[in-house]
């Protein structure tokens, strides 16, 4: 599941450079992120995202599972303490996937704005002369 999460992290974090700087992919990528937020897509990623969160979650339960275990017993075995730094990692990896994936909403629209803007202002600066 760490491998899963942790190659996710690395392709939103791709994402986010090619959207940040002008790249050939970057018109390709606004242009598949338009299309994704048409139709049944939103619903899609709506639905994904909110089993992310419930797997993160369950992360979280399981992580405060061991601890009250821990704090029960008095001392934590060496598996309990294997399996708590497994459901953290797991957990942060989730968490901060769920976090870019809302910064490449973010930079989404404000590319898509700044882009309406440039060409109101085109057309603008064209009607005056």
């Amino acid at each position: 599941m760490i491998r899963v999460v942790f190659n996710l992290v690395l392709t939103e974090m791709a994402l986010i450079l090619v959207l940040l700087f002008r790249t050939p992919f970057r018109k390709l990528i606004i242009s598949g992120l338009d299309r994704l937020k048409q139709g049944r897509g939103p619903l899609m990623v709506k639905t994904v995202a909110a089993t992310m969160l419930v797997l993160f979650a369950s992360t979280l339960y399981n992580a405060a599972e061991i601890r009250r275990r821990t704090a029960e017993a008095g001392f934590l075995s060496q598996t309990d303490e294997v399996l708590m730094a497994h459901r953290l990692l797991e957990a942060s990896m989730i968490g901060f996937s769920l976090f870019l994936v809302l910064i490449i909403d973010r930079i989404h629209n404000y590319i898509r704005e700044l882009h309406r803007l440039r060409t109101n202002l085109e057309a603008r600066s064209e009607a005056r002369t």
